[in-house]
């Protein structure tokens, strides 16, 4: 597990240089500075849309989104404020919503605001099969979770930001209850880089040895197809706790050996 921390502000200037002298345009932070920051929610720029940004949530409709194994959006989920969010209560899973379509190797971008002591997840390369109950079986998971407000201690895995049961942030740059987060997510082939409010907070290299030895020995034990896809759905994932979403963009990349 790296130590060092990454923000964005401090790399800005990094990051101008490789784009601007032929470097891999998927750097994480690179691709992190084509997002207009500024720009209003669920819309997309002229200039994100000439670098590859696709909408994947215009805040009025569910186009683009299902429920996971179903061929309907739940009604377990509304929209509201121009932003998807649970009306189920209690704590309990129920049904996650993933995207119609499936993705391999890509960046994701995504704003959450949190309620008191709220838990869900952004799960990704999801396998949609009847075989599986939840995405999670299969998919890794960007953790989203008011940690600070949760009834029980956690391990440093389960707090926001982590990369769920697998690896813990080196960082912790979320933003005060009841304001909105920004998470980012590269997936690169198998290196795959989680960026919270603009600090990288994990990065790993899926089936390398120490993903492997993480996968083997802990939670994912019993989940012998968890990370097993290369390419799947990406889900938002419904515990029962009211989480706000919105402003969902996505850009498919080559990988950096093609």
């Amino acid at each position: 597990m790296k130590t060092m921390t990454r923000s964005f502000p401090f790399l800005l200037a990094a990051c101008f240089v490789l784009s601007c002298t032929g470097g891999k345009n998927n750097d994480p932070l690179s691709l992190y500075a084509e997002l207009d920051k500024s720009a209003p929610s669920n819309s997309l720029t002229s200039s994100e849309e000439k670098n590859g940004w696709t909408l994947l949530f215009d805040g009025q409709n569910t186009r683009g989104w299902h429920g996971y194994n179903m061929n309907i959006f739940p009604d377990s989920w509304t929209i509201e404020d121009r932003a998807f969010t649970m009306i189920t209560e209690g704590g309990a899973e129920s049904q996650d919503i993933i995207t119609d379509k499936v993705y391999k190797s890509f960046a994701f971008s995504v704003e959450y605001k949190l309620t008191r002591a709220a838990n869900s997840g952004i799960i990704y390369q999801i396998s949609e099969d009847p075989k599986y109950k939840f995405p999670y079986e299969t998919g890794p998971e960007f953790q989203v979770i008011d940690h600070e407000n949760w009834p029980d201690s956690l391990a440093d895995w389960q707090v926001n930001g982590a990369n769920y049961a697998m690896y813990p942030p080196m960082s912790k740059p979320y933003k005060p209850l009841g304001e909105w987060n920004h998470a980012f997510l590269v997936v690169n082939g198998n290196k795959v880089t989680q960026i919270l409010n603009g600090v990288v907070v994990v990065e790993y290299e899926k089936n390398s040895e120490e993903w492997i030895k993480l996968r083997n020995s802990g939670k994912w034990a019993d989940y012998p197809d968890y990370g097993k896809y290369d390419e799947g759905h990406i889900s938002l994932q419904n515990h029962g706790t009211k989480v706000w979403y919105r402003n969902i963009k996505i850009k498919e990349i080559k990988t950096d050996n093609q």
